[in-house]
């Protein structure tokens, strides 16, 4: 693939996200949507503190 036709292709996509946001940011559903990628951050959030505190004892266990 020449690089004119990734530009093309990679102005494509951004243009198409771009159109996905200002739709979303622009509907009646965007509370909604703030609010699912809210909880869905929280929840990733807490699988990180949870793994993160099971490798510092485990690595505190084969230290000790």
């Amino acid at each position: 693939m020449s690089n004119s036709s990734k530009a093309v292709v990679s102005f494509i996509v951004g243009a198409a996200v771009g159109v996905a946001v200002g739709y979303f940011l622009n509907s009646d559903k965007k509370d909604e949507l703030v609010e699912k990628l809210r909880y869905q951050s929280d929840k990733l959030k807490d699988r990180f503190k949870k793994r993160k505190e099971q490798f510092e004892d485990a690595i505190e266990n084969e230290l000790a």
